[in-house]
């Protein structure tokens, strides 16, 4: 059995020293930042509950509406949408056990399939992206289009940056 030592109680909390250090520029992008976490628990927990009768979650939502409107690989679909390929791997492994999608040769690579919608599948993206139009509608009812599309600029350009800065 490992013992452990209890930290020692610093002068104040970590993150009070952090906020010091931060510009305000940089203190705004943290706050961004934590919105945007609670944010996406929100969104997938909303996504699950809205296609949770078609056999969905988010997570094969996101995958499905990835093959839509062509066949591609997992590792495709990973980079896309900035996933991990294991997790990826999984979702489609369960989506193809229900029938979901199928797996083809690839003309271009001997090993790695393309993931394949199947009319299942189909009808079950139809299902989920009319539900989604009129939950966005009403989501975003009162708010500016104007500060949307900041919004989404905004984002892109933060993920811009974290892309061109990855290792």
């Amino acid at each position: 059995m490992t013992m452990t030592t209890p930290m020692t109680t610093p002068e104040r909390p970590v993150t009070e020293a952090a906020e010091r250090e931060r510009t305000p520029a940089g203190q705004c992008f943290t706050e961004i930042l934590l919105e945007t976490f609670r944010l996406n628990g929100r969104l997938l927990d909303a996504g699950d509950r809205m296609t949770r009768d078609l056999g969905l979650s988010s997570a094969r939502w996101q995958v499905l509406g990835a093959v839509d409107r062509e066949s591609t690989t997992v590792a495709a679909i990973a980079r896309r949408m900035g996933l991990r390929r294991q997790s990826v791997q999984r979702t489609v492994n369960s989506l193809r056990a229900d029938g979901f999608v199928v797996l083809v040769d690839n003309p271009n690579h001997r090993r790695a399939k393309l993931v394949q919608i199947t009319d299942k599948g189909v009808v079950a993206l139809r299902a989920a992206f009319d539900r989604q139009v009129a939950w966005a509608n009403d989501l975003v009812r009162g708010i500016s289009e104007q500060d949307l599309d900041r919004t989404l600029k905004v984002m892109a350009a933060l993920r811009a940056r974290l892309e061109q800065n990855a290792p």
